[in-house]
C-alpha cells in the first residue's frame, strides 16, 4: 500500500486481487496483460498510454478504499483530478510500483519445503 499525489489530491493505492475484479469489471481488460503492455515503455516511449496508466491508478485507489465504500466510476473519479504532470515520473513509478510489489511477490520460501 502506498500514497500519491496527483494535483491536490493524495491517492491511497493498494494491489489486491480485489483490484483486478474492479480492473475488470470497469474496462472488460486484465489489468495484469495491461500492465505488460506498459514494459514496451523501456524500448519505445511512444508507446505510453495515459489513461491505461490512469486506469491502473484508478483500480488500486477502488482497492484501497475497500469493499462496499462507495467510490466514484472511472469518468467521474478522472473528472475530479485537477491536473497531473506526467513529467513526474515518481507518480507513474509509483502507479506501477504498487502493482508490481502487489502482483507479483516472491516468498522467501522454498515451494517444495513443507518444515
Amino acid at each position: 500500500m502506498r500514497t500519491i499525489q496527483i494535483g491536490n489530491q493524495q491517492i491511497g493505492l493498494k494491489a489486491t486481487p480485489l483490484a483486478l475484479l474492479y480492473y475488470k469489471q470497469a474496462f472488460n481488460s486484465d489489468l495484469i496483460g495491461d500492465m505488460m503492455k506498459m514494459q514496451r515503455l523501456a524500448d519505445d516511449p511512444s508507446t505510453f498510454d495515459s489513461v491505461l496508466l490512469l486506469q491502473i491508478a484508478w483500480a488500486l485507489a477502488k482497492a484501497h478504499e475497500g469493499v462496499g465504500k462507495p467510490f466514484p466510476d472511472f469518468t467521474t473519479w478522472i473528472s475530479s483530478l485537477e491536473s497531473i504532470d506526467f513529467s513526474d515520473t515518481t507518480v507513474m513509478g509509483a502507479i506501477m510500483d504498487e502493482a508490481t510489489d502487489g502482483f507479483f511477490r516472491r516468498s522467501g520460501r522454498n515451494v517444495g519445503n513443507t518444515k
